[in-house]
């Protein structure tokens, strides 16, 4: 293999640079676009799209083709470089997005906002601006947030619930019709065999996860570890006590939940509500 140019925080076009690595990197091996996704278990489209330069990919693809190249990080690197935003890439939320692409299973609580693995471009868009984002770096984040979507297509797919506080559904984005396109979002993946979405009624009142968005991750080797977000930072839990606490937390909530399928009729009217209402 030839050598490489070392990669520092001054590559230059570090996205270039990314797109070049893939392709060189799938040539050595010799891959066909349609093999490296019966590999690593996403539609080839997408890494064609990520060697045309058209998309980065998530964090956890970067990943998968590292362990598959046996490149030690190289491409996870270059990806960091590419989306350009270095603090959100703290060690702690670094270990956090490799152990949440190795989970077998993730179960979620949502405060205020939906989670990034459920939510459109448009909505991850408008939620990226109003903390401040713009530019470039908007534009790569949302990419980025885009692509760890993938986490929950395919046939091998991790199994995934979420429960929303029914105030995530009632603060709407401000183009009618990119909310509408968010709860038909909703609809869809519910109906996926790994998807599971539940809603909390306001009626339930107050309970242990009130402000507390909450990622719970089952890792393959059956240790739980958990996420806790507001909307400034994040901590990665580990430690099984605290991880315990929090998880009773959670099932507490969930018991508050509507079912699924009664929350699929209660998004379902809430689409029929928007439906009527004047697009922006």
């Amino acid at each position: 293999m030839p050598p490489r140019r070392a990669v520092t925080g001054r590559s230059q076009e570090p996205r270039q640079r990314y797109v070049e690595e893939l392709r060189l990197l799938r040539a050595e091996k010799g891959d066909s676009l349609r093999q490296l996704g019966d590999v690593l278990g996403w539609d080839w489209s997408l890494f064609g799209k990520m060697e045309k330069g058209e998309t980065l990919g998530g964090p956890e693809v970067a990943q998968a083709l590292d362990q598959h190249y046996g490149t030690a990080g190289l491409l996870l690197t270059l990806w960091e470089l590419a989306a350009g935003d270095p603090t959100q890439f703290r060690e702690r939320y670094r270990r956090y997005m490799t152990l949440e692409a190795e989970a077998v299973s993730m179960w979620h609580y949502a405060v205020s906002a939906l989670p990034g693995l459920l939510q459109t471009e448009a909505y991850a868009h408008d939620l990226l601006t109003a903390g401040g984002i713009s530019g470039e770096e908007l534009t790569r984040q949302v990419e980025a947030r885009i692509g760890r979507c993938q986490l929950l297509d395919g046939d091998n797919a991790a199994r995934f619930r979420s429960v929303l506080s029914e105030a995530v559904l009632r603060t709407p984005l401000e183009d009618a019709r990119e909310w509408r396109k968010q709860l038909e979002h909703l609809l869809d993946v519910s109906e996926r065999r790994n998807i599971v979405i539940q809603v909390v009624r306001q009626e339930a009142g107050l309970h242990a996860l009130t402000n507390t968005h909450t990622m719970f991750l089952r890792l393959l080797d059956g240790r739980t570890v958990a996420w806790v977000e507001t909307g400034y930072s994040g901590e990665l839990i580990q430690e099984t006590a605290a991880v315990e606490r929090l998880q009773l937390s959670y099932d507490l909530v969930r018991d508050l939940a509507l079912t699924p399928v009664a929350s699929r009729k209660f998004i379902r009217q809430l689409l029929e509500e928007a439906s009527c209402e004047p697009s922006t």
